[in-house]
């Protein structure tokens, strides 16, 4: 991803995968929302998924995939439409050449002159906790596994605009509101680590409008990436999506007059709800917001291997 330049370029789609996806009829899908304990976003689904091996390695300068790459993805996706088809309706596949294990899938949406850009990811990458070797994998290629947990990352994205050349789509260029993140680095020789406000304030963000009291970890609703404000989307599906933009339509209008002031009291301080900034801003929310979450409950449980999962409801 192009984060710097502040652009998600579109360098290739395929039309075979695009038909697939566009045949799906949305049918309603049964599957569980979950994080891991690293805070990944997972949908334990109702009968086990093949995934096929992937070859890992792919030369980023490359921006378009192989054959054989290809034809693995669209076999991945017509095997992934037949048990989640609810949560690929409507999108379009693209090759991003520097994340080939994690296939990506969008839609534009639109809310007055604004363009929000829905993103998924699809993360394809082997997990022995949560996966089931079917055929090893080696150096080159990642194993053939089953699983009944499908990681992803979906967001809403503010766009400035669509890049077009020729009438096909070229770019999609962020509405980035937020400064430079980068704040410093913490250690010494090879333990040198980089300092950035963008956890600090996704957690800023997300509290703001969440219900007081209620456990939200480790869900944050409003993000900050690629330099913008964006929206976590843990209902995927079309209506999902549908519910998610209004959210982030209104919270971004609320945020644009108080960006630079988060941002410097969040560069002096980790964040607390106890910021002066935060208890200020808390007050001025309009009643009600905080509703939109009143359903959303998180319970954190060990699974079978022992190991801290959560499920939301």
């Amino acid at each position: 991803m192009e984060k710097v330049l502040g652009e998600i370029p579109l360098y290739f789609t395929d039309p075979e995968i695009n038909n697939v996806l566009h045949s799906l009829n949305g049918s309603p899908a049964e599957f569980t929302r979950h994080f891991n304990q690293n805070e990944e976003f997972f949908l334990r689904v109702s009968r086990p998924v093949s995934i096929p091996s992937i070859p890992i390695h792919h030369d980023v300068r490359k921006k378009k995939p192989e054959d054989k790459y290809l034809a693995l993805i669209r076999d991945l996706v017509r095997r992934l439409g037949t048990v989640v088809p609810n949560v690929f309706t409507g999108l379009t596949y693209f090759f991003d050449p520097g994340e080939v294990l994690r296939p990506c899938f969008f839609r534009l949406y639109r809310i007055g002159e604004t363009t929000y850009l829905y993103m998924v990811r699809i993360d394809l990458t082997y997990r022995p906790t949560l996966h089931h070797v079917e055929e090893r994998g080696s150096n080159d290629v990642t194993p053939t596994y089953s699983t009944t947990d499908i990681v992803l990352e979906a967001d809403v994205i503010p766009l400035e605009s669509v890049v077009t050349e020729n009438g096909r789509t070229q770019a999609f260029k962020i509405a980035q509101s937020i400064d430079q993140t980068w704040i410093g680095e913490t250690g010494r020789g090879y333990f040198v680590q980089g300092i950035w406000l963008d956890s600090e304030l996704t957690k800023f963000f997300s509290r703001l409008f969440y219900p007081d009291g209620k456990r939200m970890y480790p869900y944050y609703p409003f993000t900050c990436k690629y330099r913008a404000v964006c929206h976590t989307v843990i209902d995927p599906t079309d209506e999902g999506r549908k519910a998610a933009l209004p959210l982030l339509h209104r919270a971004r209008r609320f945020l644009d007059a108080h960006i630079d002031e988060i941002q410097e009291s969040l560069r002096a301080n980790e964040f607390s709800t106890d910021l002066e900034v935060f208890k200020r801003l808390k007050k001025t929310v309009p009643a009600g917001w905080a509703d939109a979450w009143n359903d959303v409950s998180i319970s954190v449980d060990l699974n079978e291997r022992d190991m801290k999962e959560f499920t939301i409801v």
